[in-house]
């Protein structure tokens, strides 16, 4: 008779341990700073990959984005007023994304700075050096022109890459002057 009288008192035992755990994992953790700082990475990548599918966006157009928590901060020069809009409306739609801040610029519609960007275009990616830059769906090269000035940015491999874009670019008829703000990419040491 002893041993059926423990067996209820070890059931009870065993469901006031296990409810409290239950509890723990039905309820949402508070977020320590170091899952924020997982998540920032993880949602900066989201946010890149989304701005690259957006449809039109192309090597004459650039968007960049700052993150703050979950204040998303978009810049930079379009064409079209649809990819502005595009942009804003992609962002705001990721999961973790609070507020979009959306200062994209329009560039005027201008038929010879159309033209200047297809002879830097031109100029940049028929160089046998460069013209690896120009095998991806968007050129890792952005050629922006506004008022007959060119700017450039993007990344490139090495600062050799970045000095002969901006030749290249400065080589291209009518252009009044040529603004390099490519990024020379940092190749991580395997080693380490």
């Amino acid at each position: 008779m002893k041993r059926f009288a423990t067996r209820p008192a070890l059931l009870a035992l065993l469901a006031a341990f296990a409810a409290p755990s239950v509890l723990a994992q039905a309820t949402p953790a508070a977020k320590s700073p170091k899952s924020e700082e997982k998540i920032a990475p993880s949602l900066a990548r989201e946010i890149h990959h989304q701005l690259l599918l957006l449809p039109f966006y192309s090597v004459f157009d650039s968007i960049s984005f700052s993150l703050e928590g979950s204040k998303v901060t978009l810049a930079g020069q379009v064409l079209r007023h649809n990819l502005r809009e595009h942009a804003e409306a992609a962002v705001k739609s990721i999961e973790g994304v609070g507020l979009v801040v959306n200062q994209i610029e329009i560039l005027p519609v201008s038929p010879s700075d159309d033209d200047l960007r297809r002879a830097v275009y031109r100029a940049l990616y028929e160089d046998p050096v460069l013209a690896r830059y120009a095998i991806q769906n968007v050129p890792e090269i952005h050629i922006i022109v506004k008022n007959s000035n060119v700017t450039l940015e993007g990344t490139v491999d090495s600062l050799s890459d970045k000095n002969l874009a901006a030749n290249r670019a400065s080589s291209a008829a009518n252009v009044s002057s040529v603004k390099n703000d490519l990024v020379v990419h940092t190749k991580e040491n395997p080693a380490e």
